[in-house]
């Protein structure tokens, strides 16, 4: 594998490389996105530096939560970035935190934002996959299909062909990165390109995560768990709807019933008499995207039906 050239005395990896590559091709793609939405960029510039910083510790803070056991262990790893521990989604999800707050005064949704930051979010995924690929990170499992790959380095525990994983997430953000601009060349109302692209995006990483042959953090969870996610995150989607329709003293029960819920369900799911699957860490926070998405988008939606 390429995993690193030497120029003179420095050591440049790779995934370093495609890291910087994917951030300045999907800011730049980020930055036409907006104007041609009409999106003022005024608070971009004006928070360029608190952008910068979310971007790399929402970035660090994913990859330390995916890889907790590591860090509880080390936590002075947490801070020594020579690991190469560093999520592109974390980076974007930080960046989306500020964006929130930075244009809550402005005429424009966060879900507008939203619409421009995914696909250049999946634009830049797919120059981080290939990177991962070269440096022989988020390897897959052994395979007999004629496309495996053997890497011969250190860090992978096979000695036989194994899935290109990476690959197949490369393709996959580069076809729905252009999937996500016919949608919104054509979509009518705000939240197309979010809805179609963070299902899409969750169903090919529950998929692919199962090609996944390096260690991960197993999560087991049994169906009710998701239906009860599922549940959880619609209510709360239906708070927001009726907030205004709502006296404060009945948003406050309305409230402190879901976290009852919540709490009862959480002490009575040992005895709940279902198959546990064990999961990785990314295929959960796939499914709670996903539902997270459509509850969002409907609520915003009818919560403004002239966008």
């Amino acid at each position: 594998m390429f995993e690193a050239f030497e120029i003179g005395p420095m050591i440049i990896w790779m995934r370093v490389v495609f890291l910087m590559i994917a951030l300045l091709m999907s800011a730049e793609f980020f930055f036409r996105l907006s104007k041609s939405a009409g999106l003022s960029l005024q608070s971009l510039q004006d928070f360029a530096w608190v952008h910068a910083l979310a971007f790399l510790i929402g970035g660090r803070l994913l990859a330390v939560v995916a890889n907790y056991p590591l860090y509880v262990s080390h936590p002075l790893r947490i801070v020594d970035i020579r690991d190469g521990g560093f999520s592109f989604i974390g980076a974007a999800l930080g960046i989306g935190v500020v964006i929130f707050f930075t244009t809550r005064n402005q005429r424009t949704t966060f879900l507008q934002w939203m619409d421009v930051l995914l696909p250049a979010t999946t634009f830049g995924l797919l120059f981080d996959w290939f990177g991962m690929f070269l440096s022989a990170q988020a390897y897959g499992k052994p395979t007999n299909v004629f496309w495996g790959v053997t890497l011969n380095t250190y860090d992978v525990r096979y000695t036989v062909p194994i899935h290109p994983v990476q690959i197949y997430y490369a393709l996959f953000y580069l076809v729905l990165t252009f999937a996500l601009l016919v949608i919104r060349r054509h979509s009518k109302r705000a939240g197309a390109e979010t809805l179609v692209g963070i299902i899409a995006a969750s169903v090919a990483v529950f998929i692919f995560e199962f090609f996944r042959g390096d260690m991960g953090i197993p999560v087991f969870a049994k169906l009710p768990d998701f239906l009860f996610l599922a549940c959880l995150i619609a209510s709360l989607g239906g708070l927001a709807v009726l907030e205004e329709r709502l006296t404060p003293r009945v948003n406050a029960i309305y409230g402190a019933a879901i976290g009852v819920l919540t709490i009862a369900y959480v002490l009575s799911r040992s005895w709940i008499d279902f198959p546990q699957y064990q999961l990785r860490f990314s295929q959960v926070l796939a499914v709670l995207a996903l539902v997270a998405a459509v509850v969002y988008v409907v609520v915003h939606r009818w919560k403004y039906p002239h966008l």
